[in-house]
C-alpha cells in the first residue's frame, strides 16, 4: 500500500499552526516564557497539540481529569479549559520549582479553581486517587520509562469509555531502532509499551503523528 501522508516542512507546519490552532495572548505568553528556559522547554507541548488537546477534552465530555507531567503548565491549562461545569483536572509534577510556575500561570489563564496540583512521584499520586473508574480523561506526559506503570494506573482510574492520552510515542524517531546499550533506554521501553497497547484488547486505539506522536486510547 502507498503511504499517504504529508510530510511538515517547519514552513507547512508554521501554516498549520496559525490557521489550526487558536492560541491566545496568555498561552502564548507561556509558551514564549518558557522557551526562554532553554533546552528543556522541548517538554512543553506545542500550540496544535494544545488546541488538539482541548477539543478532545470537550468531545469526550470529561468533567475529572489526570495528568502526568505538568511542566509549566501550557497542557494543563488547555485541558481544564476544556472540561464539562464545574470540572476538575489533577496535574501531576514531581518538581516543585515547576509545580510554582505552573501555579502562577494556571492564576493568570483563569483555571486555578479547576487544577488541583499535585507534588510528587506521579505513580504516588495515582495510587492515591480514586474511587476506581471515577476519572474521564487521562494525559501522560512524564517519565517515559514509567508508561506502563502509569498506564496500568489510569486504566484503573478511567470509567469505560474514558480516553487516555500519552504523549511523545515516537520519541523523535528513536523507536524505530531502540538500543538496549544507549545512554538513553526510553527508546527501547516506548517502542515495546507502543506495540504491547496494538494487543491490548481492553482499549480502541489510535496513534496519530501530532507533534512527537501522540496515542489514544479509550478504554471499552
Amino acid at each position: 500500500m502507498t503511504p499517504k501522508y504529508t510530510a511538515l516542512t517547519d514552513e507547512l507546519h508554521a501554516y498549520l499552526v496559525e490557521n489550526g490552532s487558536r492560541e491566545d495572548a496568555i498561552l502564548a505568553s507561556l509558551r514564549e516564557e518558557t522557551a526562554a528556559m532553554g533546552d528543556i522547554s522541548v517538554m512543553q507541548i506545542a500550540p496544535d497539540q494544545g488546541a488538539f488537546m482541548t477539543l478532545l477534552t470537550q468531545l469526550t465530555g470529561a468533567r475529572l481529569a489526570i495528568e502526568l507531567g505538568t511542566f509549566t503548565g501550557y497542557s494543563a491549562i488547555c485541558i481544564a479549559r476544556g472540561l464539562s461545569e464545574g470540572g476538575k483536572l489533577v496535574a501531576c509534577e514531581l518538581s516543585e520549582e515547576f509545580a510554582e510556575l505552573a501555579a502562577k500561570n494556571f492564576e493568570r489563564a483563569g483555571v486555578g479553581e479547576r487544577v488541583e496540583l499535585r507534588i510528587g512521584p506521579a505513580a504516588e499520586t495515582l495510587a492515591e486517587l480514586g474511587p476506581p473508574e471515577s476519572f474521564d480523561l487521562a494525559f501522560i506526559d512524564a517519565d517515559k520509562g514509567n508508561n506502563p506503570e502509569y498506564f496500568e494506573a489510569c486504566m484503573r482510574l478511567l470509567r469505560p469509555g474514558g480516553l487516555i492520552v500519552i504523549d511523545n510515542v515516537l520519541l523523535d524517531g528513536r523507536v524505530l531502532s531502540p538500543d538496549p546499550d544507549d545512554d538513553d533506554p526510553n527508546a527501547v521501553v516506548v517502542d515495546r509499551f507502543n506495540r504491547s497497547l496494538l494487543e491490548d484488547q481492553r482499549i480502541d486505539l489510535a496513534m496519530i503523528a501530532v507533534a512527537d506522536g501522540l496515542t489514544l486510547a479509550r478504554k471499552r
